[in-house]
């Protein structure tokens, strides 16, 4: 069980940085968080991934805090990840034509949405960003949506201010990655521990 949970977890965030180079060369605009790394990249001498990395680790640091405790995923993810994307950046050349773009933004939420069923059903920690979230959401008793939607629309809207790339993708990715995910589950949650509830004790009837 473990080996096959370290495979997940690893060729998840490969998979899941390799996607994140994809949605960049299809050139149709990222995700929030992507939209705010690519802000800051271009405001400094330092690669798309090391930004990523560098985020990660600035976001742990707000998890003091709130309690949380890091895992092998969420030191992985930071690190995983951030090469993923550089590599993935180096390997592939922009995307030309509209038809190729769209058909790259597709494969690119795809493939992202395949790749964090991976890694968090490999249960070994949430990811600094997921971690924040939750974190937020036991200290403050908002529910999920409200905390999720208030990061985002803060790291999309600072993103862009400082030169991300918003488009349709930024759209497509916000409204079809939920749904993804909650169809490739089934496909995993057989094998991997991500995603099965702690059963809950009995009550003890006296």
């Amino acid at each position: 069980m473990l080996t096959r949970r370290l495979v997940a977890l690893y060729a998840g965030l490969w998979l899941y940085g390799t996607s994140m180079a994809v949605m960049i060369r299809a050139g149709l605009g990222l995700d929030p968080w992507d939209v705010f790394h690519q802000g800051v990249a271009a405001h400094v001498p330092l690669s798309f991934g090391v930004v990523t990395a560098l985020t990660g680790l600035a976001v742990l640091l707000a998890w003091i805090p709130l309690r949380q405790r890091p895992g092998l995923g969420t030191v992985s993810n930071v690190v995983v990840i951030a090469v993923a994307v550089d590599v993935g950046l180096w390997l592939l050349p922009d995307v030309r034509g509209l038809a190729w773009q769209g058909l790259a933004m597709v494969a690119a939420v795809v493939v992202n949405a395949a790749a964090t069923v991976l890694y968090i059903g490999a249960g070994m920690g949430p990811g600094p960003r997921d971690g924040l979230m939750t974190g937020l959401v036991a200290r403050t008793g908002w529910p999920v949506w409200s905390v999720r939607t208030g990061i985002e629309a803060t790291v999309l809207t600072t993103g862009w201010f400082l030169g991300g790339t918003v488009g349709i993708a930024t759209l497509v990715y916000a409204f079809g990655i939920g749904p993804l995910i909650q169809l490739m589950i089934p496909f995993v949650d057989r094998w991997l521990p991500g995603f099965t509830p702690i059963p809950r004790p009995e009550p003890v009837v006296v």
